[in-house]
């Protein structure tokens, strides 16, 4: 398994336990009444989701990285002319 196929793992698990916890938090909040609880959940479940996209973005960038060793070039993309009729 290479290196990507791990950093995906890792941060696939580590985000669901904190998700996962995240919700029981806030659930417990709102069970409960007390609002700094739920305000807690809700954080602990946007870490959760930050944390995810983090990984994510370090695996796009690992992979560019890497691609870009090897010497493949990445054509820029042509500008695109839009004409407006009056």
């Amino acid at each position: 398994m290479n290196s990507r196929m791990k950093i995906l793992h890792a941060t696939k698990w580590a985000g669901s336990v904190t998700l996962l916890t995240g919700i029981m938090i806030f659930l417990y909040g709102v069970v409960s009444g007390l609002m700094p609880v739920t305000g807690i959940g809700i954080g602990t479940i946007v870490g959760a989701v930050m944390f995810f996209l983090m990984g994510m973005f370090f695996i796009a960038t690992e992979e560019m990285v890497e691609k870009t060793d090897k010497g493949l070039e990445i054509p820029p993309m042509k500008p695109r002319l839009y004409l407006v009729k009056r």
